[in-house]
């Protein structure tokens, strides 16, 4: 194995769950988030011997956001639209156990998959900071590389970004009874 690979594998492949988790909520269909993901690894690998920023997970998230509109793009010069897959229409089935409590399980699947509906219904300027802060936990300068604008706009996306889905979980949550019959 030459040098070259053995330090990407060390530096980069450790962010690749991450970056995978990044992918799937930027692009709404699995196989479109392989897709992503698959084309930034390749993309970093290339552009591995030009590497002059120490974050190397901010990095890649940077390319793999990248890939995913230059995909968008691609999609939508073909005006094609993806058939949903099965198992995307059963989110919360995946999240039941066959545990004590079986409506307290219930309970906290509907809400998970309340909670990603409401998060797909964000802008994706918005959804993109509120998952690389609260489910990658990159700080604000991090976030600002990989989305490519100023720390401040990162700042006032975040705030709009919570402010926006709490009002949609309130607004859902009282209109919608809690208790299963």
């Amino acid at each position: 194995m030459d040098d070259r690979r053995r330090r990407f594998e060390v530096q980069v492949l450790p962010h690749l769950d991450a970056a995978h988790n990044f992918a799937r909520w930027l692009a709404p269909v699995a196989a479109d988030a392989d897709d992503v993901l698959q084309e930034a690894v390749l993309r970093a690998f290339r552009a591995f011997d030009s590497l002059h920023v120490a974050d190397v997970k901010a990095w890649l998230f940077a390319i793999v956001r990248n890939c995913h509109f230059t995909a968008l793009k691609q999609r939508q010069r073909r005006a094609q639209v993806p058939l949903p897959e099965e198992h995307d229409a059963n989110d919360g089935a995946a999240l039941m156990a066959d545990t004590p409590g079986p409506e307290e399980e219930s309970i906290r699947s509907s809400e998970a998959h309340n909670l990603n509906e409401l998060m797909r219904l964000l802008p994706a300027e918005y959804r993109e900071v509120l998952v690389l802060r609260e489910l990658e936990d990159l700080s604000y300068r991090e976030i600002a590389e990989v989305a490519g604008v100023p720390i401040g706009t990162v700042m006032s996306r975040l705030a709009r970004a919570r402010r926006a889905l709490k009002g949609q979980w309130m607004e859902q949550m009282q209109g919608t009874p809690r208790a299963v019959p």
